[in-house]
């Protein structure tokens, strides 16, 4: 089975999470925008072989500590979307301009395109680009456990923010009605921050995509 952890991690309260066959006990952590001490320190706690890094976009708060933990453990960097090319490249600026320890930039071992997968022991997670907060932004869709990792794009009662360069608010409304709703109701969404909500719910009650 596939399980998952997270982890709120840095002052921004960002939710990384530890993915992992539980058979394997082969994982990924999604968004290590930093604190690593705890990230390893959870991995260590259930036993994990940490073995791929998955980047949902290039924000400082879920990328800050990519460069540094690969480089310490030899990971590949899976995503995001190529879009997100200049944020990565901006990492060291965002990272002195929101006061985060240092942050590096780095160049992903693979980028990632709509309908592609990640793959992690025998399980196989979708992969969608939902552009709008950032333009290179992509989720994990785990359809056989019906979770989503969702990073910025929808929250329990809100959506992403649309204000930083690149952003558009359209694009972010027409990723959640067109890549996520159809990933079905009952689907679980982790967010970038704050409490897990199911698609269902937010399409009932989120005042900014409720009734879409």
């Amino acid at each position: 089975m596939l399980r998952y952890h997270t982890i709120p991690v840095t002052a921004f309260q960002q939710n990384c999470s530890l993915v992992w066959d539980d058979a394997s006990l082969q994982a990924a952590v999604i968004d290590p925008g930093g604190d690593l001490d705890r990230i390893l320190a959870a991995v260590a706690e259930r036993g994990l072989q940490l073995q791929q890094i998955w980047l949902t976009h290039a924000h400082i708060d879920h990328a800050g500590g990519t460069g540094e933990l690969a480089e310490r453990l030899g990971l590949p960097i899976v995503g995001p979307h190529q879009g997100d090319q200049f944020w990565i490249d901006g990492l060291p600026e965002q990272s002195r301009m929101f006061g985060f320890p240092p942050a590096r930039a780095f160049t992903p071992t693979r980028w990632l395109a709509d309908g592609d997968t990640v793959t992690l022991g025998a399980h196989t997670l979708q992969v969608r680009h939902c552009p709008g907060h950032t333009p290179g932004h992509v989720v994990f869709h785990a359809p056989d456990i019906q979770r989503a990792f969702v990073g910025d794009v929808l929250f329990a009662g809100s959506i992403g923010r649309t204000d930083f360069p690149q952003g558009n608010r359209q694009q972010l409304l027409d990723s959640i009605v067109q890549r996520l709703w159809p990933m079905g109701d009952e689907t679980v969404f982790i967010p970038g921050h704050g409490p897990e909500s199911s698609f269902g719910r937010e399409r009932r009650s989120n005042p900014y995509v409720g009734g879409t």
